[in-house]
């Protein structure tokens, strides 16, 4: 059995064959939950050729969209996309009542 390598340097992202940093926990998450989709489908009394192709067309998705983001965003750059997003266009203020409540520190 081959020992597969983990490139991590000095304040270096921990990469894994391509993956960055928590991307790996991502997959990690996602392919155990793909797991548990394909043993409930199965015991529902699906055919397992019909649990197989929707997992690995799932499974498929998943590595596609996980190195995606992972090469797009890196590191860091998803939670700070995703917080961007999340920051308002523009605060609008219908009153001056918050003004009228400010203290001078002068």
């Amino acid at each position: 059995m081959n020992p597969y390598t983990i490139n991590k340097g000095i304040n270096a992202p921990l990469v894994f064959k391509g993956l960055k940093a928590q991307y790996i926990a991502y997959l990690a998450v996602g392919l155990v939950v793909l797991l548990v989709l394909f043993a409930v489908a199965y015991m529902l009394g699906l055919s397992k050729y019909l649990c197989l192709g929707g997992a690995l067309v799932l499974g498929g998705a998943l590595f596609y969209g996980v190195f995606h983001y992972s090469g797009k965003y890196g590191q860091h750059g998803l939670m700070k996309a995703t917080a961007y997003r999340q920051v308002p266009q523009s605060i609008r203020c219908r009153s001056r009542k918050p003004f009228l409540t400010l203290k001078d520190h002068t």
